[in-house]
């Protein structure tokens, strides 16, 4: 198991430069369909696939995340996206930012609008210390709607009371 150190914010703007950096589609499907958060992900970033079970491992703490992964084919993947699951769609980008990288998701079809941000870190000390970059507008990392397995399966409507109370802009 690898233990992900993990923050989310709102996107506010697109910091200068963006649409310049390294990006990727990413489709996420997370099953079973019918767990209101589901936590076994099938992906497929770019060209690599892969299956993942995802879970926060100091009880509700979002910040820190248990992490098993495999790869996948191809053809492994294709099978396994016929699944009946909550999916999503969105472009990547990868913002380089004070020595981290930004992983700036834009989110496509029926979430297009929304925009979240994370940065993974080394340790405890560095992710609590770390200040929210100014192209970010709210800390949402213990927001239960940020997660991806919430994400899945929903429209932009469906968040956009929860986003309101930022005054989030789509």
């Amino acid at each position: 198991m690898e233990i992900e150190l993990e923050r989310t914010f709102l996107l506010k703007n697109t910091p200068a430069g963006m649409e310049k950096c390294k990006s990727i589609e990413i489709v996420d499907i997370y099953i079973p369909k019918a767990a209101e958060h589901p936590i076994l992900r099938i992906r497929k970033r770019g060209e690599i696939f892969e299956i993942t079970k995802k879970y926060p491992i100091k009880g509700n703490d979002s910040s820190e995340q248990g992490e098993h992964t495999i790869s996948l084919s191809r053809e492994e993947f294709g099978e396994l996206s016929r699944l009946e699951g909550k999916r999503f769609r969105k472009t990547r980008y990868f913002y380089p930012f004070n020595g981290k990288t930004a992983e700036i998701d834009i989110y496509l079809d029926d979430l297009k609008g929304l925009g979240l941000v994370d940065f993974e870190f080394d340790n405890r000390e560095e992710k609590d210390e770390f200040q929210m970059p100014d192209f970010c507008l709210a800390d949402v990392t213990q927001e239960k709607f940020a997660a991806g397995g919430i994400l899945a399966g929903k429209k932009y409507s469906d968040v956009q009371a929860v986003l309101d109370k930022w005054g989030y802009k789509k």
